[in-house]
């Protein structure tokens, strides 16, 4: 029985301690520098115009990471090798397979050994994934577009020079 008081004790005492633990952390995480400020709005910004951009192809029946690898595949004249596809994408190798897979299943890429290595494969856009993104990307650029003009000529410029030196290593 005295060893349970003194545990309950030892409890209320703390309640106090964790509760100014939290306020210090809740202060902490509300009181960022600017550049953090701006990274966070940045973030959160981005996220809203994905999610501008994700509807869109949802209300189409479409998935935006699916398009979003045959956008890259046409960038590259329409075929690319599953490396290279991954890296621009920013996903594994091995998760690049399970992008892959139901877009060749639906007919919109397809596969082919490389010519002089063997080993490898080449992703290939068929005419079905062209003429998908033909039909679609004037829409979802639109529809970007409208959030993003916003911003005024000028503004966008900079503000895409203001990513550009972002970017830069």
């Amino acid at each position: 029985m005295e060893l349970n008081n003194a545990m309950d004790s030892l409890k209320e005492d703390n309640i106090p301690k964790r509760e100014a633990d939290i306020d210090s952390l809740q202060q902490f995480v509300l009181d960022l520098p600017l550049a953090n400020e701006v990274f966070f709005a940045l973030v959160e910004t981005t996220a809203g115009l994905v999610a501008v951009s994700e509807k869109y192809w949802q209300a189409q029946g479409l998935n935006g990471a699916r398009i979003r690898v045959l956008v890259e595949i046409a960038k590259q004249g329409g075929a690319i090798l599953p490396s290279v596809l991954a890296e621009r994408i920013g996903v594994t190798k091995a998760n690049i397979s399970l992008l892959l897979t139901p877009l060749e299943k639906d007919g919109y890429i397809s596969r082919a050994g490389h010519v002089r290595d063997g080993r490898k494969t080449f992703i290939s856009l068929t005419e079905a994934g062209r003429t998908l993104l033909s039909l679609h990307l004037p829409g979802n650029r639109e529809t970007v577009a409208g959030k993003m003009n916003r911003l005024d000529t000028n503004e966008l410029r900079q503000l895409m020079g203001l990513l550009q030196k972002l970017d830069k290593p």
